[in-house]
């Protein structure tokens, strides 16, 4: 009887108990909803919910090879060969079957051989484009040579025979003299107007123009006078005559005829002018210093007409 009073008070606290704790675990909620249970109330608290795991993430590429071109340039020598024989079937080559892949020559017909297929234009090939380029030239049509039509052999025109040396001579000779006539006439008035203009001096006992101009000559004629010599003929030998920077320029040896007492003696002078009213750079030389007259005719840029 005590048993079930006992059962009976605890079947009537049981309803309180569970509102009591129901009250808790709706104030509980409200203040941590994390912490509240994902179901109906009662017993415990629920375990936190986990969060989604990432997806994973996706692997990165892997980079392309780099192109192979080592393996046929350091192939067999015949395989190389082969290579330079397919562009020359291909007519992308016409160089020496030497196996030289590195040479400009095959470089170049490698690139060419590239471009036509659109493929990167790099004058090197790799392995696979080595098999394609060897099978390409082996399907290529066969040309056949035509044999060059014969030539006939065209004679050969034989060099003109080199004159001697004495016909050369003849030659110069030749056209000096053609070259001298030329100038003969402008030479000779030159000259003789020179004879005159020192004959002048002589018959006017040292004046005149020439020993104006000529004062080597004046110094000569008064040597000759204080000798006691007088001067007879004046004949001139033309030394040299033509064109000089200054206008046209003569030399003219002249040669005098001296007297003393009953002897005669031979004398002479070579004359350089430029021709002018007055002359201009004259000058006079005695007939042995010759490297003086040829110097006054460098100094001049004589071009010769005589010589």
């Amino acid at each position: 009887m005590r048993f079930a009073a006992t059962f009976l008070g605890l079947a009537l606290l049981a309803p309180a108990i569970a509102v009591a704790q129901s009250a808790s675990e709706v104030e509980r909620c409200f203040q941590n909803p994390a912490a509240c249970a994902s179901g109906g109330g009662g017993g415990g608290a629920a375990p936190p919910a986990q969060a989604p795991a990432p997806p994973p993430a996706p692997l990165a590429a892997r980079p392309a090879p780099a192109p192979d071109y080592t393996t046929v340039l350091n192939s067999p020598e015949p395989d190389r060969k082969k290579i330079q024989e397919s562009l020359r079937t291909l007519d992308k080559y016409n160089g020496p079957i030497d196996g030289n892949l590195q040479s400009e020559a095959t470089i170049k017909a490698i690139g060419e051989w590239q471009k036509g297929r659109n493929t990167p234009v790099v004058g090197k090939l790799t392995p696979q484009e080595a098999a394609q380029l060897n099978a390409e030239a082996s399907r290529a049509p066969i040309r056949r040579l035509e044999s060059p039509p014969p030539q006939t052999a065209q004679p050969v025109p034989l060099a003109p025979a080199r004159p001697s040396n004495a016909d050369a001579l003849k030659a110069l000779q030749d056209r000096l003299a053609e070259r001298r006539k030329a100038a003969e006439p402008k030479a000779n008035a030159a000259a003789q107007a020179l004879v005159r203009d020192l004959k002048a001096y002589v018959a006017a006992d040292g004046k005149g123009v020439a020993g104006d101009q000529f004062a080597d000559f004046a110094k000569w004629y008064a040597d000759n006078k204080a000798a006691g010599r007088t001067v007879g003929e004046i004949t001139p030998v033309i030394d040299d005559h033509g064109d000089a920077k200054a206008g046209a320029a003569t030399t003219t040896e002249i040669r005098f005829e001296t007297k003393q007492g009953d002897k005669t003696y031979g004398q002479c002078l070579v004359f350089a002018w430029i021709e002018s009213t007055p002359r201009k750079n004259p000058q006079a030389f005695g007939c042995n210093d010759v490297a003086a007259v040829e110097k006054w005719k460098t100094d001049q840029a004589l071009k010769s007409a005589w010589r």
